[in-house]
């Protein structure tokens, strides 16, 4: 358990005042005068106010020293109350800049040597010794703990700072997937629902279908943000990862059924042999492909679109063209919507590249090229 510090401070204070007695009724054994009602009272006021030292460090050390520069004037055994100077001496360096805590230091050693000079018989080199290596000791230990605690408040700076950048980019990613997730499915839906009601009475059969798709179509969506839900919940009660598994590039043929369905004529080409990736290569690559048809949803709902999915050996790339026929002007995009900067996101973060624009002879295409090895990752992508 955790104490606090006035409870700590204190009891250590208690501590120091009864070893301080104890070790003052030997006074008269080692040739000192022993300690009457003055003596007690000077060996209080040297140890006692150890218990404030956390909060008023400088305060107690001066306090500790006045006292027991006057229990070494009054000729009693200056061992008794030294342990009380250093314990002031090494807060202060715990607590305080070095050049503040040195001078504590050399006023310690200062009451040190002073209090060799006022005894009788005293060996001064060994004093001088003795006042010049404690209290650098000493020091030094405080000045060590000073910048460990520094440098640990800093890692917990660091620790917090990135917990916060990681729940921003936790967000970012959600959003991103509730950006892609609605935004694919309700295009389909909308589109399906515009077709249905204007062949409904002239053409059942059409509309029935367009019901079809629009039924199937948000019936996966609910799944989807079930699935979010699902990764959410298990990570907030630590539970491990959902059951559902994530979308794939084995679902591209499933997505572009749904397109199509949509009124956009869309073509599947696959390039090499299919294998299987790391679960975030091929989110991403479905991710950015859904977003793509979308667009073409959107802003292009009569063009022709082409999907071609090329396996490398350390790469896979995908890439949605279309012909720009039907495109609608005042739905194309500047290039900074959510959509877009989504999908740049998703490139970097599994260290691909992108390429967003229009095609010199009309049209638009989206090409991404992700790393499937390490090698290829540190390397970067030489596709342009």
């Amino acid at each position: 358990m955790r104490i606090r510090p006035l409870v700590a401070d204190t009891s250590v204070a208690v501590a120091l005042t009864t070893v301080a007695v104890l070790l003052g009724q030997e006074s008269a054994r080692q040739g000192w005068p022993e300690l009457d009602a003055w003596g007690y009272l000077l060996v209080a006021l040297v140890n006692v106010p150890i218990a404030a030292r956390s909060r008023a460090p400088l305060t107690v050390l001066l306090t500790v020293h006045l006292a027991w520069i006057a229990y070494v004037t009054a000729g009693y055994w200056p061992v008794v109350n030294t342990f009380g100077p250093m314990l002031a001496v090494y807060t202060v360096a715990a607590l305080r800049p070095a050049r503040t805590s040195l001078f504590c230091a050399a006023l310690m050693s200062a009451v040190w040597i002073y209090a060799g000079l006022v005894s009788e018989g005293s060996a001064m080199a060994s004093v001088i010794g003795q006042a010049i290596g404690f209290p650098l000791v000493i020091w030094r230990f405080g000045h060590v703990a000073r910048r460990s605690a520094e440098l640990a408040r800093q890692l917990k700076r660091e620790q917090d700072e990135r917990a916060r950048r990681e729940v921003a980019e936790e967000r970012g990613r959600i959003a991103r997937e509730l950006h892609d997730v609605v935004a694919h499915h309700m295009s389909v839906i909308s589109v399906q629902a515009g077709l249905a009601k204007f062949v409904f009475t002239s053409d059942p059969a059409t509309a029935h279908a367009a019901l079809s798709t629009i039924s199937g179509t948000s019936g996966e969506a609910l799944e989807e943000l079930r699935r979010m839900l699902r990764v959410l919940r298990a990570r907030e009660d630590g539970d491990g990862a959902p059951d559902a598994p994530m979308p794939g590039l084995a679902r591209l043929g499933e997505m572009v059924e749904r397109v199509r369905a949509g009124g956009v004529d869309v073509e599947l080409r696959v390039e090499g042999a299919p294998r299987q990736l790391a679960p975030g290569i091929e989110l991403c690559a479905y991710r950015v492909v859904q977003e793509a048809l979308t667009n073409v949803l959107k802003h292009a709902p009569g063009a022709g679109a082409t999907v071609e999915l090329r396996y490398q050996p350390h790469h896979v790339t995908v890439s949605v063209t279309n012909d720009g026929a039907g495109v609608i002007p005042d739905r194309v995009g500047t290039g900074s919507g959510h959509g877009l900067i989504g999908m740049r996101e998703r490139a970097k973060l599994y260290g691909g590249t992108i390429g967003i624009g229009p095609l010199s002879d009309g049209g638009f295409a989206v090409r991404l090229t992700l790393p499937t090895s390490a090698r290829a990752a540190s390397q970067g992508d030489d596709a342009t």
